[in-house]
């Protein structure tokens, strides 16, 4: 039988994915084996986003702190804290940080394996690997 997961948030180490933007994983493949989901959290600084991209499989993104537009079928939608959103796979999106703080998002999706794919250069990358930069 597989042994439950603890996380101590401050213990994680961060992925820097560029221009002040910090990525924690909490639940994945890498510290809980029989995983179906992976999660985490991304702090974007003032004025920081991540370009249009989408996903190989559905996201969930609650705002955790700050404020947050986010973009999506061409739609326009301010968040703030405790706004979620449901993002299909496949489906372009991004989230930009429109506040005066950091925004701090909570991010769960619906796979173990993930990939992001940027869509103005149709560019796929591994989630978290090297190339998965904003």
């Amino acid at each position: 039988m597989e042994n439950a997961v603890i996380t101590k948030y401050q213990t994680v180490d961060g992925f820097r994915r560029g221009n002040g933007v910090l990525t924690r994983l909490l639940v994945g493949k890498e510290n809980a084996a029989s995983t179906i989901f992976t999660s985490g959290t991304t702090v974007f600084p003032v004025g920081g986003g991540a370009p249009m991209h989408s996903h190989n499989c559905s996201e969930q993104v609650t705002i955790l702190a700050g404020e947050a537009e986010v973009i999506v079928d061409d739609v326009s939608t301010v968040l703030t804290r405790y706004d979620t959103t449901f993002i299909p796979a496949e489906k372009p999106h991004r989230f930009i940080n429109i506040g005066e703080n950091d925004l701090t998002i909570l991010w769960i999706y619906g796979a173990r394996d993930v990939t992001r794919t940027f869509t103005e250069t149709g560019e796929t990358v591994a989630h978290l690997a090297v190339g998965d930069q904003v």
